[in-house]
């Protein structure tokens, strides 16, 4: 696996993908080069991207709050001893709640050791066997914990929006039409990602 660590990372990514793509240079000359997004690998970073799936940053923060004053660390067996109900006491939808249960099992098994060994493909399929994780998900489990270089969450709306305007495209990228697209950035569709989401902010006015 390909891995985005370091600062020298990104500047060599950014350099390779801007010979590709140059409207890429217009995003680092107007917001400067994106920080990178790393999370410690494991079981809590996984069920942290779960459960800010398709709710608002501030429902997430809300919720994942409640979720760490419960579990402190995130091991497996902890969350494996709260019961469904109580996963969803603490605002997991019933879907995200099986999900935690799920994932904790896996993690329990031994399932994801060593994953930083195998190409982003094997892990992808690994994680998309628990029920809930689907590619994007999985894809930014890839990204942020395992820090991987060419991660692409292709169905993600503010990547889709950010393509849209940047790349000047007649509408919104479907999520099949981001995967074409990602397809000229390879193998560095993560710092593809992490310049599209700084675009996003910029265009959206975000801090």
């Amino acid at each position: 696996m390909q891995r985005l660590e370091t600062q020298k990372d990104l500047e060599q990514a950014v350099a390779r993908l801007v010979a590709v793509e140059p409207r890429f240079a217009a995003v680092v000359d107007r917001y400067t080069l994106p920080p990178l997004r790393h999370a410690d690998p494991g079981l809590e970073s996984l069920l942290r991207i779960v459960t800010d799936q398709l709710i608002s940053l501030k429902a997430g923060e809300a919720i994942w709050s409640r979720l760490a004053t419960k579990f402190g660390r995130f091991t497996p067996a902890g969350v494996l001893a709260a019961s469904h109900d109580d996963l969803r006491g603490l605002g997991l939808s019933g879907a995200k709640a099986r999900t935690f249960r799920a994932a904790a099992l896996a993690f329990s098994q031994g399932r994801f050791e060593g994953c930083e060994a195998l190409d982003e493909a094997e892990v992808q399929r690994r994680l998309m066997v628990i029920p809930g994780v689907g590619p994007w998900t999985a894809s930014i489990y890839l990204l942020m914990s395992l820090r991987s270089g060419d991660a692409w969450p292709a169905a993600d709306l503010a990547l889709q929006v950010a393509a849209h305007d940047l790349m000047g495209l007649a509408e919104r990228p479907t999520t099949r039409r981001m995967i074409d697209l990602g397809e000229a950035w390879r193998p560095y569709r993560s710092t593809a990602a992490l310049l599209l989401w700084r675009h996003y902010r910029g265009i959206r006015g975000m801090p």
